[in-house]
């Protein structure tokens, strides 16, 4: 492929060499699968594109909100041939932190336009008049036209924030109507922005990684490497769409390859990871990338009855990244699906830096060209020794150097590095996260099964559910990942123990239909634990100090077997 100014003409060109072949292979209910060609998507992509540029889109802000399939491929692809600057979120559900992160992230941007579904049209508006931001042109992508205009030839205009979905229908012709833009790709450079990607910060102040079409086009050969992709490629991971990751390296990567995308929903494998093994063998993919969690739950749970109706064969490249790698994990993962066809080279572990870079490393797959990776001391900006842990700080051109509306002294150090918030230490020459920083950490999250999860967050949501609930702190047991802890203040000590495992079952209820994390042990203490007098909390990690020492006295737990053991140095993960 020849070098490209963005990553607009790198797509376009690439839809027109593989017109016909498998641009996404999207799971439709019932096992089967639903497949778009390039030449397809392509089409609906210029169309959105059209309908941008009517509006005068390039460089301006425009919120995604769909769910993961062809219409939010299209959505994506549209926003980059029209040069316009593209924000994704989750598409709305029942979780109030979403909301009130989307209304965040929706004025953060400045957003101008909004791209949903007509699913999802009126709760988008609704948490867009949240934060005022009233009046905003909005559409949905599945109700627009080949050449970007609904029936009126208004452009499927009309969906405010009382509205619910476009009238009409598009014309069928396809043609390009008299007045309207060319179709082809805005000229963007390689430091035009591409998307703001808002994975930092909690819900009530997210901060955007602003991440230019130059990094994305620095990514792609990258994930190429790291992965082992190619045009026969079936790419499939259950990472979300809004995660930079899961959005780069699962989507946009393998269309820039030539290769199929198979987008596959995030909650049911993070419930059952045994589905995502079947999910893989069912779609037929090729590469994917998942967490440590996931593998070892997949190595504990799955049966021999499971295992004997799977073909697993066909992939190629299995990488277990996003959070710390278990060296024991691999090797149980590794014997449990070998009856299945798992090839003993197919797993590997990998790094993906937690912010702003849209890349992977695989252990044994060569370094990467231009990329800086150092483990340093936060405070001293010093290489620390072999072996030491330190802060992993990333510089190159696939990394984006800073969050928006942030200090430059908050994100960086001298030459651009990225303070990525992942521990890390050099071991046999190649850099391996152990955990996240708890305190002072610049995204200020932690890594759940895979996915950043801010404490705030659960802390406020448990805190709004009232009596007889009080104050709570949040912690993973491992440094900044692993099992997530929960130390919650009752208000009344003198409920029995039923009423207190009921509680506790309760808060666990709670944090998963929320945030869609599984939590390792619940603590129910007495008030005062938590909140001292005033208004001062305990900071995190001296609680979680105190917890790995036995020295929280709860009224009440409920906690896995040995979670009280501080986690080793993880193996794995490689640059």
């Amino acid at each position: 492929m020849h070098r490209h100014a963005n990553l607009a003409e790198a797509l376009m060109d690439r839809a027109l060499l593989c017109a016909a072949g498998a641009a996404l292979a999207h799971p439709v209910p019932g096992g089967g699968e639903q497949r778009i060609n390039y030449a397809a998507l392509d089409a609906r992509a210029r169309a959105v594109a059209t309908w941008l540029r009517l509006r005068d889109a390039p460089g301006r802000r425009v919120l995604i909100a769909l769910d993961p399939g062809p219409h939010a491929a299209a959505a994506l692809l549209g926003c980059l041939y029209a040069g316009a600057v593209a924000v994704p979120v989750p598409a709305p559900t029942a979780s109030r932190t979403e909301a009130e992160r989307t209304s965040a992230i929706a004025k953060d941007a400045a957003v101008d336009l909004v791209l949903t579904e007509t699913a999802h049209a009126t709760e988008t508006s609704r948490r867009l008049s949240l934060v005022g931001r009233t009046g905003i042109t909005c559409l949905a992508v599945d109700g627009l036209g080949p050449d970007g205009l609904g029936a009126d030839g208004l452009g499927a205009d009309g969906l405010g924030p009382d509205a619910t979905a476009p009238t009409g229908t598009a014309p069928s012709t396809g043609t390009a109507l008299p007045g309207l833009p060319d179709s082809g790709p805005v000229r963007t450079t390689a430091d035009s922005l591409a998307l703001l990607a808002y994975e930092a910060g909690p819900a009530t102040a997210p901060r955007g990684a602003p991440i230019t079409h130059g990094n994305l086009l620095a990514a792609m050969p990258v994930l190429r490497q790291a992965l082992g992709t190619g045009p026969r490629s079936r790419v499939g991971g259950w990472l979300p769409r809004h995660h930079t990751l899961g959005l780069v390296g699962q989507l946009l990567h393998p269309l820039w390859l030539g290769a199929t995308a198979v987008p596959l929903p995030v909650r049911p494998y993070r419930a059952d990871p045994v589905a995502w093994l079947r999910a893989l063998d069912r779609h037929g993919i090729t590469e994917t990338v998942a967490p440590d969690t996931c593998y070892a739950r997949c190595a504990a749970e799955a049966t021999d009855e499971q295992l004997a109706g799977l073909d697993l064969s066909r992939l190629r490249t299995a990488l277990d990244a996003a959070e710390p790698v278990s060296a024991a994990t691999m090797a149980a993962f590794r014997r449990r699906c070998a009856p299945a066809g798992l090839s003993p080279g197919a797993l590997l572990a990998g790094y993906a830096p937690a912010q702003a870079a849209p890349l992977l490393i695989a252990e044994g797959r060569g370094p990467v060209p231009g990329l800086d990776l150092r483990v340093l001391d936060p405070a001293t900006r010093r290489r620390v020794p072999d072996g030491v842990v330190g802060e992993i700080w990333a510089r190159g051109p696939a990394v984006s150097a800073r969050h928006s509306g942030r200090p430059a002294d908050t994100e960086t150090a001298v030459g651009g590095f990225l303070r990525t918030g992942d521990l890390g230490m050099v071991r046999d020459g190649e850099i391996r996260m152990t955990g996240r920083s708890h305190e002072g950490d610049p995204a200020d999250s932690f890594v759940v099964a895979g996915l950043a999860l801010h404490p705030q967050d659960v802390e406020r949501e448990l805190l709004r559910c009232g009596r007889p609930l009080g104050s709570a702190r949040v912690f993973c047991a491992g440094p900044g990942t692993g099992p997530l802890v929960v130390v919650q203040e009752v208000r009344t000590a003198s409920g029995s123990q039923a009423a207190l495992a009921r509680l506790a079952g309760w808060t666990r209820d709670r944090v998963a239909e929320e945030f869609g994390a599984a939590t390792g042990a619940v603590l129910l203490v007495r008030p005062g634990t938590v909140r001292r007098a005033g208004s001062h909390k305990v900071p995190r990690a001296t609680l979680r100090d105190q917890f790995l020492r036995g020295e929280v006295r709860p009224l009440y737990q409920d906690a896995e077997p040995g979670l009280r053991t501080p986690a080793e140095p993880a193996s794995g993960g490689a640059a």
